[in-house]
């Protein structure tokens, strides 16, 4: 069985494709705009912290147990124990959703990469934004219709997700990510030259790297940072293990993990760096301060960078080469991540189904992956990715991610796992890492996990009706669930794949 699964053609090609799966839309404003409200450079510290505490030991225990199971999530799981295949399941049920909404904001993207090129965004752009681009309606149960131009980009989108990922791992996901990974690179290191060189550059920088040490005591903040690497290396979500499955055998792992976690992280700071040297100098050109101009989430790259372009020396054509580039990063960035959803869910049925077509299962895949986007292209589209996307996070990925580090730490055993690991690593793991993974990373997910459900009952999230948090919250949250237990329930056509081989 095993001759039939593809594999990397070679390391480079397997860390430009965990690199650009872990590197997404969220590095380019989730990172900065969480450094900025925890004390900018004093952020830094718990951030560094939890990439070596949490980022590092996770990204090895995945890519180890990916690796020894020879399997993506669901086989992976179903080898360690036949009763624990339904955590394989559930896990990848969540990039399903996630790709639904995130599909809709690269679209938003490709939008912005045509606007950019006449700056159509106008004098304001978050007037354009929400009431002319997005046009807005006035809650999650008023569609009030399609946006076509977003669906029109959507379905270009679904379009690139299918052509990369029916080719495979070598010949389809390994050849994109040896382009886009360094191409995303380069592009963002020339914005960011371009960003530190303009005047009032270092007022924005001074936001994002002058420590407020007096947060640095506040738990709230040290949260934050884990909760940044969690999210930001696209972890507990079988990503990273389908990937790390078609690994050879005799492979680094320890080395790799250090590879992509530390990557991922240089691009958070080189996106950090390019935010906030170019909304300084729009402060600068503006006379206001960076609290009236810096917008949180998304806001940064549809609002808060376009009025910077705008206020941009150098012409038209130097305003329009900046968004172009801009945008293109985002685009990059979000196809690399996107594709690795739909190959973390397509892996996991592929292992089980062996002679299931993968052409026709990613076909069908993204077929109704763009139907479900079709929902976040309506006027209520915003509402709804808001309250999908909070659920996902607080109540799919850290509640999955505490599970998984549990039962790997203590049903596979984390010292039999760090001798494993160990086998064919130059930077071996000893006991520290055991003590992280076995204590340290499952109190810190328990702790986020207690601490959303809390606050969720504390009071509704963003104000929304209990009707719109049920429907498009706890039903999806609930539901990929259950749906992740019914198809573990169903048998394997081979159960000799069940076998864990040496």
């Amino acid at each position: 069985m095993e001759s039939k699964r593809d594999s990397w053609s070679s390391r480079f090609g397997f860390i430009m494709s965990t690199i650009g799966a872990a590197v997404g839309l969220g590095n380019l404003w989730r990172f900065p705009y969480t450094a900025y409200s925890n004390g900018g450079g004093a952020f830094l510290l718990p951030y560094f912290v939890a990439l070596l505490t949490a980022g590092v030991p996770l990204m090895i225990m995945e890519f180890g147990f990916g690796h020894k199971m020879r399997g993506a999530n669901t086989l992976a799981f179903a080898k360690l124990n036949r009763k624990l295949e339904w955590l394989g399941w559930w896990p990848v049920m969540i990039p399903l959703v996630v790709c639904s909404f995130y599909s809709v904001v690269i679209a938003w993207c490709f939008n912005y990469l045509i606007f950019a090129f006449k700056g159509a965004w106008g004098k304001d752009p978050n007037e354009f934004f929400s009431s002319k681009f997005l046009a807005i309606s006035s809650g999650p149960f008023d569609f009030d219709g399609l946006r076509w131009k977003i669906v029109l980009a959507v379905a270009l989108v679904w379009f690139l997700n299918y052509f990369i990922t029916k080719k495979g791992i070598s010949n389809g996901i390994e050849k994109a990510c040896r382009f886009m990974t360094p191409a995303l690179a380069i592009l963002m290191i020339i914005i960011t030259i371009r960003g530190i060189t303009l005047p009032g550059a270092a007022y924005g920088l001074n936001w994002f790297l002058k420590p407020d040490f007096s947060k640095i005591m506040n738990g709230k903040i040290w949260i934050s940072a884990y909760a940044q690497v969690f999210f930001s290396t696209t972890l507990a979500v079988g990503v990273m293990t389908a990937y790390a499955s078609y690994l050879p055998k005799e492979s680094d792992i320890v080395n790799n993990s250090c590879i992509t976690v530390f990557a991922n992280a240089s691009f958070d700071f080189l996106a950090g760096l390019c935010v906030f040297s170019t909304l300084g100098y729009a402060c600068y050109a503006s006379n206001l301060p960076m609290d009236k101009v810096i917008k949180a989430g998304p806001g940064i790259a549809f609002v808060a960078f376009p009025n910077a372009i705008n206020l941009m020396p150098g012409g038209a054509l130097v305003r329009a080469i900046i968004g172009i580039l801009f945008f293109l990063c985002l685009i990059i960035a979000g196809i690399s991540s996107s594709i690795s959803m739909v190959e973390s869910f397509a892996s996991a049925y592929l292992d089980k189904y062996v002679n299931t077509s993968r052409d026709k299962l990613v076909r069908n895949v993204c077929l109704g992956g763009f139907l479900g986007s079709l929902l976040f292209s309506t006027g209520a589209g915003v509402y709804i990715l808001d309250i999908v996307d909070h659920f996902i996070g607080n109540y799919g990925i850290a509640l999955i991610g505490f599970i998984e580090v549990v039962v790997l730490a203590y049903v596979y055993k984390a010292e039999k796992m760090r001798d494993e690991v160990n086998k064919y690593s130059d930077i071996k793991v000893g006991n520290w890492w055991v003590y992280l993974v076995k204590y340290i990373t499952p109190v810190l997910f328990g702790y986020m996990t207690v601490d959303n459900i809390l606050s969720e009952f504390k009071t509704p999230y963003g104000g929304y009706s209990y009707l719109a948090l049920i429907v498009f919250g706890w039903a999806i949250a609930v539901g990929i669930f259950v749906i992740g237990k019914i198809l573990s329930k169903k048998p394997w056509p081979d159960e000799r794949v069940l076998k864990i081989e040496d």
